[in-house]
């Protein structure tokens, strides 16, 4: 695993370049995905023994304890957009649990999903600890049946996740889901206006919109409202749009003409239901799928921007007239991913942690993956976990083990 992580360090640039020739992500963006992929790698490397060593229980007449046990094959469906990231974070853990991985990639990621596999040969696994497979979504359903499955993981679609999680259910398999998200992005009047406008730009355009946990839906308390969205507006209207291969550019193109036609219907429904397009809201002429930097304001309750997941670089902005209503628009979603909130008021915070629906809340900061924090969300954004020390015990049966002294063993006649 300490190989894989060198390889991907050592090759980012030719890696990052195969990511940005198959889903149009910024270059720079592409090559840090790589290197972020060598510190899970690492992460597991040092810390899986912990993760997974006895753990022992105290009991009286003879020795308990607590043993975490490789399951076996898992399948692993996953997505276009951070065609690396995804699959290591699931692959990392998986392989140093003792499990074996097999990778159903998305179709238009095929050299990436190749690479993949190149990169955990090279890196010294044994032939066929992890394998990819190029085939269509509709073998999976018979994959999952398959008695040499043990378990399956898919990061996608909620339609994906309702389909995979009723197949495992199915057939008793274990599975993992992680779904879309509408995250919230909360500004309260004590926050750093600036550092606050600067990361939600960051936030929504992040490889190029098409992230679960981008900030998409970013609710103003009213006293800051008019200054945040002219600052924000006026930021998001300065993205540099242009070739993804270029260092200097900050959005790519979308990676297919259907997510960039399905997001321009959403754009053209909301602006008809009433909501005002403030910058961008059109396809832009040029080549490749490329959708202009867009804010919508003024939003109302049965527009898709209000709680449909828009997977590009649209912001939706909405007015909060207090705490409680800030909280109630930001739960107002059937997702529950991602969460930023922006204050300096102690008791805003608490009630930001204990009120916010989500798998993931970021007070102050862009809500980020990372080796250490379990990833995944509640509601329809799916359920387990990645990542972390949970994220390792996913895949594991965790068998408790009991070993009784002779002479101290009494049986129950009804036992």
């Amino acid at each position: 695993m300490r190989k894989a992580a060198d390889i991907l360090e050592g090759e980012c640039r030719e890696l990052g370049r195969l990511m940005t020739l198959e889903m149009g992500k910024p270059i720079g963006a592409a090559m840090a995905e790589a290197e972020k992929c060598a510190t899970a790698c690492r992460y597991y490397a040092e810390n899986a023994e912990a993760f997974l060593a006895d753990q022992p229980v105290k009991m009286e007449g003879g020795e308990s304890w607590i043993a975490f046990q490789p399951i076996g094959v898992v399948l692993a469906i996953m997505p276009w957009n951070f065609p690396f990231w995804q699959v290591f974070r699931f692959a990392a853990p998986a392989l140093m649990a003792g499990n074996v991985g097999i990778l159903k990639h998305a179709s238009n990621v095929p050299q990436c999903a190749l690479a993949i596999e190149d990169v955990l040969r090279r890196a010294g696994f044994v032939d066929g600890a992890f394998q990819t497979l190029l085939i269509s979504s509709e073998p999976v359903e018979g994959m999952i049946a398959d008695s040499r499955i043990a378990a399956v993981t898919l990061t996608g679609s909620e339609g994906a996740g309702r389909s995979v999680a009723s197949a495992a259910g199915k057939h008793l398999k274990k599975c993992v889901v992680e779904l879309g998200g509408s995250d919230p992005f909360i500004v309260m009047p004590s926050a750093d206006l600036e550092q606050a406008v600067s990361t939600a730009v960051t936030a929504r355009m992040i490889n190029n919109g098409q992230s679960c946990i981008a900030a998409k839906r970013f609710i103003v308390h009213e006293r800051i409202y008019d200054s945040f969205l002219d600052k924000f507006v006026a930021a998001v209207a300065a993205v540099r749009v242009g070739d993804p291969m270029d260092e200097k550019t900050q959005l790519g193109p979308l990676a297919t003409a259907s997510i960039r036609d399905d997001l321009d219907k959403q754009v053209r429904e909301s602006a008809a239901a009433g909501a005002r397009v403030l910058t961008g809201g059109k396809k832009l002429d040029r080549k490749g799928f490329f959708y202009a930097p867009t804010v919508l304001a003024d939003i109302p309750d049965d527009a898709p921007a209000a709680d449909e997941e828009l997977f590009g670089p649209v912001a939706s902005v909405f007015r909060g007239k207090d705490l409680d209503d800030a909280i109630r628009i930001a739960n107002g979603t059937t997702f529950g991913l991602g969460a930023s909130a922006w204050t300096n008021d102690q008791s805003e915070r608490n009630r930001f942690v204990r009120d916010i629906e989500s798998g993931l809340l970021f007070i102050n900061g862009m809500v980020a993956s990372d080796p250490r924090l379990p990833f995944g969300g509640v509601k329809n954004s799916g359920f387990g976990r990645e990542l972390g020390e949970f994220g390792i015990r996913e895949f594991v049966n965790i068998k408790s083990v009991r070993v009784v002294e002779a002479k101290s063993e009494k049986r129950s006649a009804t036992e």
